[in-house]
């Protein structure tokens, strides 16, 4: 079997995985606290990704990790799991998964919007207009199309949600190449960011023992959410002769997301999510052809 051919089976089953995680989310969070939730998800996540660096003999690369990669994976660690779960975690405990999720799948582009001043890019036409539109779904999805009202939705909610793509693509601007092994990375962010998430259910009282229907959403959001989907996406990408290929199947994602929403959980699917939601993702979708486009007219 050709690498392609191995990439777009590792992508099917990523789209699998990551459309059930809100879905995943919402039951595991009608029996534990968002906090519990995080902790339990990062400390199985953390083992488990110990367990595929044994089992791919990349145990040893965690020597070659020096002090600035470190620190940068302390920093990594901090934000993703920690805090960018710890947001988007309570966002779903106050919203319906639909607009939470929906909300979320919009980070690609806050990370166009946060180059500007963080990696001193500036805004294309084309780009610009994709922010708008996808500011427009999601103002959409926010108000379930209720303008005035604010179609009875969690502002909090709202913004942890919103918030939670400021972090996420934050995240992948810091993620610089560094020539480590991409699970190895993983592996030591996750283990700041158990670390982070255990001192701080300390500090605030927050670790306590889930009841023993919790444990299976607990586990398949820590397997097929985080770690396991996370290291066959990471493969998928090094096996793949072009990202954008399994890149645009991503966005398949969400609309599944909002049909398992439907039949696992039970939401009714507001015709405003939809909507807002194919204006997101038509508007990341239309910045990415824009992008091949502008780099093929300059060569």
């Amino acid at each position: 079997m050709h690498n392609q051919s191995k990439a777009y089976i590792l992508t099917l089953l990523v789209i699998i995985f990551w459309a059930t995680a809100a879905s995943a989310f919402k039951i595991a969070l009608a029996y534990v606290t968002p906090y519990s939730l995080l902790f339990y998800s990062t400390f199985f996540s953390t083992i488990s990704l110990l367990i595929i660096l044994i089992s791919q003999g990349k145990l040893g690369q965690l020597k070659k990790i020096n002090r600035r990669a470190f620190i940068r994976g302390a920093l990594l660690g901090f934000l993703n799991p920690f805090l960018y779960y710890v947001i988007l975690f309570k966002a779903y405990a106050i919203l319906p998964g639909q607009i939470a999720m929906s909300l979320n799948y919009g980070w690609p582009l806050v990370l166009t919007l946060l180059s500007v001043p963080i990696l001193g890019q500036q805004l294309s036409k084309s780009q610009l207009l994709a922010v708008l539109v996808s500011f427009a779904g999601a103002v959409i999805i926010a108000t379930r199309g209720e303008f005035t009202s604010f179609g009875g939705v969690s502002r909090l909610g709202v913004m942890l949600a919103g918030g939670s793509t400021l972090i996420w693509a934050a995240y992948w601007l810091f993620n610089a190449k560094d020539g480590l092994d991409p699970v190895v990375k993983l592996f030591t962010g996750f283990c700041f960011g158990f670390l982070f998430t255990t001192v701080f259910g300390l500090i605030t009282g927050g670790i306590e023992l889930p009841p023993p229907v919790a444990w299976l959403p607990l586990i398949y959001v820590s397997l097929f959410e985080m770690s396991i989907t996370f290291a066959l996406w990471l493969t998928a990408l090094q096996l793949t002769t072009s990202a954008a290929r399994i890149g645009n199947l991503i966005y398949i994602t969400p609309f599944f997301s909002l049909l398992i929403l439907h039949l696992v959980v039970g939401e009714t699917i507001y015709p405003a999510t939809f909507v807002g939601l194919a204006l997101i993702v038509g508007s990341i979708l239309f910045q990415g052809w824009m992008g091949r486009k502008e780099v093929r007219g300059a060569g």
